[in-house]
């Protein structure tokens, strides 16, 4: 174990033992002594390319939807390395995450101190950030943002899913929410997934958090159920179009997305996918304090 995996370890080892992520990581650890997660090669071909509904801090409470993240990565071959795209990072140009250590970006409040002192630190990821910039058309500069970290769209599902922090994770900035752009630049990052790159889009597929009733967290809103379904059959579909003009097609859009980063995501996923129109593979459905988990897999 490296000194970057001793630190995050360091820091998971200060969880209470009765916490749900502690016995998260105590699963894990079962699950990989029992089986070892299998390395990709090229035998496997492309790793798929994955949306993922992220969460916030009490996803850490959250024993189930722990489970199903992680039984979803341990479904797939053992990535070489992971590029990521969160809603929580929106730009003017394309960015990337420091290749130097530096500290995670803490964007939440009001939560309990010990997921600030939270840590992810994975290993060196200049190899990919070389990558990224290779398959980028030679138009678009990639600024490297030297004191910025992942955010909690990127660590937060990534800390459930492979908590060893073993693996080089680089994040790319979101310059647009237009859909076309976007499916573009997943269609650059395509190259990727047959290197043995996970390319991840992480936004959350409902998002109207000012229109939660926050006393009553087992409701389910029906704008978050409309937009939900809406958009399960879309993807089933292949329905690329239908997806790309969401904002006038999608029922109940102003509420499940009052603001639309969370979604937007998609395209990149979709666009790094070998054939968008293809049904997509669901990994994760229903909700959590009203807002739908949906996440899939793109092949």
């Amino acid at each position: 174990m490296t000194a970057a995996h001793s630190t995050t370890a360091l820091a998971d080892a200060t969880i209470r033992a009765d916490h749900p992520f502690a016995r998260h990581l105590v699963h894990a650890a079962a699950v990989a002594a029992a089986t070892p997660h299998r390395a990709w090669t090229p035998d496997d071909g492309p790793l798929p390319a994955l949306y993922l509904s992220h969460g916030a801090p009490p996803t850490f409470e959250d024993a189930e939807w722990m489970r199903q993240l992680h039984d979803w990565s341990q479904a797939l071959p053992r990535p070489r390395a992971i590029l990521i795209v969160s809603a929580h990072w929106e730009s003017d140009e394309l960015g990337i995450t420091s290749t130097a250590p530096t500290e995670l970006v803490y964007d939440f409040g009001g939560f309990d101190p010990m997921y600030y002192r939270m840590r992810y630190d994975t290993p060196d990821n200049t190899g990919l950030a070389q990558r990224l910039i290779d398959v980028l058309p030679d138009t678009q500069r990639v600024y490297e943002h030297r004191t910025r970290g992942l955010d909690h769209g990127a660590w937060l599902p990534l800390k459930v899913m492979y908590p060893e922090a073993d693996i080089p994770v680089l994040q790319l900035s979101m310059p647009t929410h237009d859909p076309q752009a976007l499916f573009a630049i997943g269609r650059r990052l395509q190259a990727l997934r047959s290197e043995g790159v996970l390319v991840v889009g992480s936004g959350f597929m409902t998002h109207g958090l000012p229109y939660l009733d926050w006393s009553r967290p087992d409701i389910v809103p029906t704008w978050s159920t409309e937009f939900d379904e809406w958009a399960a059959d879309a993807l089933s579909r292949g329905d690329v179009d239908a997806l790309e003009r969401f904002r006038s097609l999608a029922p109940g859009l102003p509420f499940a997305h009052p603001t639309v980063e969370h979604f937007t995501p998609i395209f990149v996923t979709l666009g790094a996918a070998t054939d968008a129109a293809a049904p997509v593979t669901t990994a994760i459905d229903g909700f959590a304090m009203g807002l739908a988990k949906r996440s899939f897999q793109a092949a």
